[in-house]
């Protein structure tokens, strides 16, 4: 009986439903290593001349029922990992993800794929296609980009007169769209001071009400937040990570493309904060309850403007969090402080959530049952006895070659139950 038909037999708990799933997922990835392996040596023999097709995109979006636009990604990743072994290898072992892979695979080269590989080992999906966003800002050829996102800024009004609305529609490169998102932020935060919203105000409903905040103001003629009496705020301060290097015109990371970034610092107010090597802001270190500016910026920086949560990704009603309190002589530092949005920042403080440190000394997130919550899932290795060697989960580890059996890619939900009238 396959694991996922025995889960069925039995009611079973969340903690073995996570392995289940986890196992289950690292087969799938191996597997996808292995389709993907059959995908070019089918691409390279041109094994889509039989069908009289033009090229390898179009019969695997033909064959295998995907869109054209996934085909050719498909086929530019198994063509990508012929000259990346470390990758390739850590793939086939289930793991690393297809969507980890797909952004490796567009940045690594032979000089950084294994530094990259260990770091997408160590984080989300979600950092890594950052990470990768950043290495392809980072090069100067990016102006490429930042010249089209520029060329293709427009903005469209359509009229419903059958309805009574307008509908305004703005394409903007990325840097004006983070500037236009903070101005709504503001505008509506302040509006919301003034005058609290209904409870069942929706949050689009505000931001539209705060886009005619903005254009009404400047229509009569109101001018900056000096002038209004209005004092400026940094959570509407749009942050951009770039290495010093990458201005310098070296090899850098950088979060939107590199001359658009100079572009800004030629006529805009830069913070400057100073890193680590691991990217980390130095501590200003100065005990207060009350968080000074410029800590709280440094804070923001180094957690990138989001929940520190393992798997949370929200970037708005974040709260910086004292890790040992300051009631307790927890000092108002860079190293005692966090970005924890609302919903984890109560689940820390009265949902049993503890946050402590491993042997490296970083910051480690509890269950209220004392298990570690992982930042990046399970890795097979995970699941090995520290003692014998042995699997310790009741499910294989991902196999190094064939795909997965037929009798796998199907689950049997349990019967219905029977109910007696």
């Amino acid at each position: 009986m396959s694991p996922a038909n025995s889960l069925n037999t039995r009611l079973i708990s969340i903690d073995e439903l996570d392995t289940a799933i986890v196992s289950c997922a690292a087969r799938i990835n191996a597997a996808t290593y292995e389709w993907l392996l059959l995908v070019r040596q089918f691409d390279e023999r041109a094994g889509y001349l039989r069908w009289g097709l033009d090229n390898g995109a179009e019969w695997l979006a033909w064959r295998c029922d995907l869109s054209l636009i996934t085909a050719k990604e498909k086929l530019r990743v198994a063509h990508a990992l012929k000259v990346l072994p470390a990758i390739a290898a850590s793939f086939s072992q289930g793991e690393l993800s297809y969507t980890k892979v797909r952004e490796l695979t567009r940045v690594a080269t032979g000089d950084n794929e294994q530094n990259l590989l260990d770091f997408a080992l160590r984080t989300t999906a979600t950092n890594v296609a950052q990470r990768c966003q950043e290495l392809r800002m980072g090069d100067e050829s990016s102006i490429d980009a930042a010249a089209r996102a520029f060329a293709n800024r427009s903005l469209r009004i359509r009229r419903d007169p059958h309805r009574g609305t307008m509908v305004v529609s703005v394409e903007l490169p990325m840097e004006s769209g983070e500037l236009l998102e903070k101005a709504l932020d503001k505008a509506r935060d302040d509006e919301v001071l003034e005058r609290p919203d209904p409870a069942d105000t929706s949050w689009s409903t505000r931001q539209a009400d705060a886009f005619l905040n903005m254009v009404t103001a400047y229509l009569s003629g109101a001018a900056n937040d000096a002038e209004t009496g209005r004092k400026s705020n940094d959570n509407y301060l749009v942050t951009i990570h770039v290495d010093h290097s990458a201005l310098q015109g070296k090899a850098g990371r950088s979060a939107l493309p590199i001359e658009s970034v100079k572009r800004i610092c030629c006529d805009g107010h830069a913070v400057v904060l100073t890193e680590t090597e691991k990217g980390e802001p130095l501590s200003i270190g100065r005990k207060s309850r009350i968080i000074p500016r410029a800590i709280e910026r440094a804070v923001r920086a180094r957690d990138n403007n989001g929940c520190r949560f393992p798997g949370c990704h929200h970037h708005r009603f974040l709260q910086c969090h004292h890790v040992e309190h300051w009631s307790r002589n927890g000092e108002t530092s860079l190293d005692n402080l966090m970005l924890l949005c609302t919903k984890h920042h109560t689940l820390v403080h009265e949902g049993g959530f503890r946050i402590g440190t491993d042997f490296q000394g970083d910051w480690i997130f509890l269950r209220p049952d004392g298990i570690s919550v992982p930042d990046t899932g399970y890795h097979s290795s995970d699941m090995l006895d520290t003692e014998t060697g042995e699997i310790s989960s009741p499910y294989n580890n991902p196999p190094a070659g064939a795909l997965l059996s037929v009798a796998e890619n199907f689950v049997k939900e349990p019967p219905a139950p029977a109910y007696v009238h």
